[in-house]
């Protein structure tokens, strides 16, 4: 298996998911995922250190208590406490809701200077987002991870989306180099529109696959597992990089966006290392 946007830190790394996690995944002792973007504990990390980069003191962290999303503001609650941030509230909300007035009301009450959402557009991250922006104005940050970085997000949340700060596990494609500038414009050139962000990774996680299936030679699928993780230096769109024993990239740069003008833009390069 090669992702190329499963992120949840889980599915690779001992100690950062459930206690059966990842051993559970590999019935045979052998590990047989890999994926081609930096998992949710850098980009937990990274957010919290964004957070403070920018002058923020106090946050209220919200998740959609999934794994994906309680995991990201897991990992983003203990980064801001680690770093000096007040942490006002943890909690997670209810995906089904037909507003969010009373949970944004004592959100106010805290008075966080951000709010950060652990979770996924399809988890009603759109009301959310109004119901917050409506109740708490302009001036409270609202901050998500690469779990809303789509244009569904844009849409469901509409005005109330403007500013939002928003991390993503890598880099967006307008911003890749080498290989992967030289990509972009083909892409632009064929389907005429702008790729999605993580356009780009399932582009790679195919390359990744269709090297490892030739240097295997044969149709065997033990000889293809270990090729794809004997990944190393690959070339490709992302950079240079490697697959780590446990089949994580060794790629670690993430990056910043912020909605503006109801688009998505590059704002800077994100470290998970304050």
């Amino acid at each position: 298996m090669i992702s190329p946007a499963n992120t949840y830190p889980g599915l690779t790394k001992p100690g950062k998911g459930e206690a059966n996690e990842p051993q559970v995944y590999r019935p045979t002792g052998k590990p047989n995922y890999t994926r081609v973007v930096p998992a949710d504990d850098l980009q937990g990390a990274a957010g919290a250190n964004w957070a403070k980069q920018m002058g923020v003191r106090s946050v209220y962290v919200l998740h959609d208590t999934q794994l994906y999303g309680q995991g990201l503001a897991q990992v983003f609650q203990d980064t801001a406490k680690k770093i000096g941030l007040d942490v006002k509230g943890f909690e997670g909300i209810d995906a089904k809701a037909s507003d969010y007035r009373a949970l944004a009301q004592k959100i106010k009450n805290t008075n966080p200077d951000l709010v950060y959402y652990g979770g996924i557009t399809q988890n009603n991250a759109g009301k959310l987002w109004k119901d917050l922006r409506a109740t708490l104005g302009a001036e409270v940050k609202l901050m998500g991870p690469d779990g809303i970085f789509e244009e569904a997000f844009l849409k469901d949340a509409g005005e109330a989306a403007e500013g939002t700060y928003i991390t993503f596990g890598g880099l967006p494609p307008d911003k890749l180099t080498g290989k992967g500038a030289d990509w972009y414009r083909k892409y632009k050139d064929k389907f005429k529109s702008e790729p999605e962000a993580y356009t780009a990774y399932g582009y790679e996680a195919c390359q990744v696959a269709v090297a490892a299936i030739e240097r295997a030679g044969k149709k065997d699928r033990a000889a293809i597992r270990d090729a794809v993780f004997a990944t190393k230096d690959f070339d490709g769109v992302l950079g240079k990089w490697s697959f780590d024993q446990n089949g994580d990239t060794t790629l670690t740069t993430m990056s910043g966006q912020q909605v503006k003008n109801g688009k998505f833009q590059f704002v800077t390069l994100l470290s998970a290392v304050q």
